[in-house]
């Protein structure tokens, strides 16, 4: 027989798992975060329905927004098991300003969605710093974004975290890799690390073959694991941003998830391949590190990791040079890795 309602003490959302208060307060933390951040454009307060930015349009004739989306992947296994969480912010951040950067986009604005089962606000006030810290970097503004809380959805002391950048580009400037020719130069950025991608394949190498924990010390790598793990993504808007201004690329490719081999033929047009020469940058030890510890194929690797390469840009023979200077200029490490000879859209190595 069911109970009397009447009878019934009161339930509230917070006996459900959701405490509205704590959220509200975790959230006035993140407003002073999020203004720290603001430009110009930004026309709203954080907390609204959606967020208002408005176009330079001294700055830009006629402009056409880049947007992308992303995650941090399974880096976030390694942030829980080390309790680090000021730095997955900032991966979010560079990775999405590196993937509207390849076409030439300058980033405005950009919005996260952080869910979790139970909101820890301590956790997510050092996920927002690095957010702010890295769109401040990156001169784009943290517009707003969502917090949520669900009960029962996420392990405890886990969460997940995805981004939305939006960016401007103008019409005539951007970057999709029409003009890339045979006898393009390929040049090669240096990575820090595995920057985002990868880590289910690392995790299973380093923790269960090799049964390190984030603590070991590895004389391979100079270091702890779990360090070598958390480096931050790099961002490399400072530095493309004025190859772009000199005219100096056809072509941009951020190294993510499919490494080399399958990102690299993303913005090859019909008619050109890449090739690419094996030797030709230092591979950083924690990638050979890896392939030892699971005797991987040199093939798998290069589809899976960055190797040491975070972005790729495809240069006119006559920029070459120029190209190079302006990188020097920034403090960019760059190595010449390959050049563009006729095929169809893909990398062959040599």
């Amino acid at each position: 027989m069911a109970q009397n309602s009447s009878k019934t003490a009161p339930v509230t959302y917070a006996d459900a798992g959701v405490d509205i208060d704590r959220a509200n307060k975790t959230k006035k933390r993140i407003k002073y975060l999020a203004h720290k951040t603001f430009t110009k454009g930004v026309l709203s307060e954080i907390g609204g329905f959606g967020g208002l930015f408005a176009i330079d349009k001294t700055k830009f004739t006629d402009p056409v927004l880049v947007s992308s989306v992303d995650g941090v992947g399974t880096k976030l296994k390694v942030a829980f098991e080390m309790k680090v969480h000021h730095t997955i912010g900032a991966d979010l951040v560079n990775h999405c300003v590196n993937d509207i950067a390849v076409q030439g986009a300058t980033p405005m604005f950009f919005m996260d969605y952080l869910a979790t089962g139970k909101l820890e606000p301590e956790v997510a006030e050092k996920v927002v710093e690095g957010l702010a810290e890295a769109c401040k970097h990156n001169g784009c503004a943290l517009i707003g974004g969502e917090t949520a809380e669900m009960p029962g959805f996420y392990p405890e002391g886990e969460y997940d975290l995805a981004g939305f950048i939006v960016g401007v580009a103008e019409r005539d400037r951007i970057i999709t890799g029409k003009n890339v020719q045979i006898g393009d130069i390929i040049l090669g950025l240096a990575s820090n690390g595995l920057h985002t991608n990868g880590y289910s394949l690392a995790r299973k190498l380093l923790f269960e073959v090799g049964q390190y924990t984030p603590e070991s010390y590895v004389n391979e790598l100079k270091g702890k694991v779990g360090n070598e793990l958390m480096k931050t993504h790099k961002s490399y808007w400072p530095s493309l941003r004025r190859l772009m201004d000199g005219d100096c690329v056809s072509a941009m490719a951020h190294i993510t998830g499919g490494g080399i081999t399958e990102n690299l033929p993303r913005v090859l047009p019909r008619g050109v391949a890449a090739v690419i020469e094996i030797g030709s940058w230092p591979v950083l030890p924690i990638f050979e590190h890896l392939q030892k510890l699971g005797n991987v194929d040199k093939e798998e690797m290069l589809r899976t990791f960055n190797m040491g390469l975070g972005m790729l840009l495809v240069v006119p023979a006559d920029k070459f040079k120029k190209a190079q200077t302006m990188l020097e200029r920034a403090g960019e490490k760059s190595y010449t890795v390959g050049r563009i000879v006729k095929g169809d859209r893909k990398v062959m190595y040599t």
